[in-house]
């Protein structure tokens, strides 16, 4: 029996919501101009990822003149927010600070990103101690 689809996106899905998401709406060819930039894309294979993402709901679609133009109907954050909770729970058994620590600990963060990840952390908790007070 076949796996239903995911309805995140793919690592190709999501080369294409990152053009759309930096270009705004996009004709099919404006895509694959894009994408060429960085590898050969056939625009039929283009196409057809387009076709499978307006079925997963990832793009919008509007007749133009010529074709359609593309654009995206999730946002980059969102997107965002729904991979990383699947990452956190299917890899750290639902702990985003195991997701945390371990960012930390395998040195993918530079020393600026660590730098700003203590910044948040500091004014998250000076805010969540302010909430407290006003409870």
């Amino acid at each position: 029996m076949a796996r239903p689809p995911s309805q995140h996106p793919t690592d190709g899905e999501l080369e294409i919501l990152r053009v759309l998401w930096d270009r705004g709406p996009s004709s099919l060819s404006e895509i694959c101009e894009s994408l060429r930039q960085t590898r050969d894309v056939a625009t039929t294979t283009v196409a057809t990822i387009l076709r499978l993402m307006l079925d997963k709901n990832l793009v919008r679609r509007k007749p133009v003149t010529r074709g359609h133009q593309w654009s995206a109907a999730v946002t980059q954050n969102a997107t965002a927010t729904s991979m990383v909770g699947k990452l956190v729970d299917g890899v750290f058994d639902g702990s985003a600070s195991r997701l945390a620590v371990h960012l930390v600990e395998a040195g993918q963060l530079s020393a600026d990103e660590l730098n700003e990840l203590r910044k948040l952390i500091d004014t998250n908790r000076v805010s969540r101690k302010g909430a407290k007070a006003h409870k």
